[in-house]
């Protein structure tokens, strides 16, 4: 399915029924990385999983910034009249849903995040490393936005209103200091760093997402 947000077309794929569920993924991919937690999840929930501008099946862009693919999320609940959706965040997807939370702090009803930070200083040097050698050979404007941005502040974190669940893996290549002091700063939030995982070994393809959802959502 299709939708016209803020001048870009967003493809998205909405699955199941029940309360609603919002699922982003991580720089570079597209919804189908959700395939198997889509699965399970609409046997319980309406799963909306969507491509972010330029990436997937969405409209392609010469910029990109986290602010535009923020809003974009935020007039697509609007525009589908989506009630108080709990939204799960991969890596940029949970950039995005934290910046949801920071300017629109009544439009989602929880917050799960993993392998997010809130600027570039929160990656390990050797990504940042090969992020720039990568930028230097292709000059992505996706590998350019995770060098440069985002600029969360503590006290935009401190703002969060949103029950909020923080994760990352204990080889996630986010430092775990900073994910850990990004919880912190998020009131009453919850932190669970996994044992053994990496950025994307409990994501990408996987439903061991799925229990850890269901649990910070108190089962079903």
């Amino acid at each position: 399915m299709r939708i016209s947000v803020n001048g870009v077309e967003l493809y998205y794929k909405k699955s199941g029924q029940g309360p609603p569920i919002v699922l982003l993924h991580g720089n570079g991919q597209d919804h189908t990385i959700f395939i198997l937690l889509i699965k399970k999840l609409s046997a319980n929930y309406t799963v909306y999983a969507l491509d972010s501008r330029d990436h997937g099946k969405s409209s392609k862009v010469k910029h990109l910034d986290y602010m535009s693919k923020m809003k974009d999320v935020a007039e697509f609940i609007r525009e589908l009249g989506i009630e108080k959706p709990v939204l799960y965040g991969f890596s940029d997807g949970g950039i995005i849903g934290l910046l949801l939370a920071i300017n629109f702090p009544d439009i989602l009803s929880k917050l799960i995040i993993s392998g997010a930070n809130t600027n570039p200083d929160g990656i390990k040097w050797f990504s940042i490393t090969f992020l720039k050698t990568w930028y230097f050979f292709t000059r992505s404007n996706k590998v350019k936005m995770m060098l440069t941005q985002p600029d969360i502040t503590d006290a935009e974190l401190a703002s969060i209103r949103t029950p909020t669940l923080v994760l990352a893996g204990h080889r996630d290549f986010i430092k775990e200091e900073h994910t850990v002091a990004m919880a912190k700063n998020i009131p009453g939030s919850e932190l669970r760093i996994l044992k053994g995982e990496s950025h994307t070994s409990y994501v990408l393809n996987s439903t061991k997402i799925y229990d850890i959802i269901m649990s910070f959502l108190g089962g079903n």
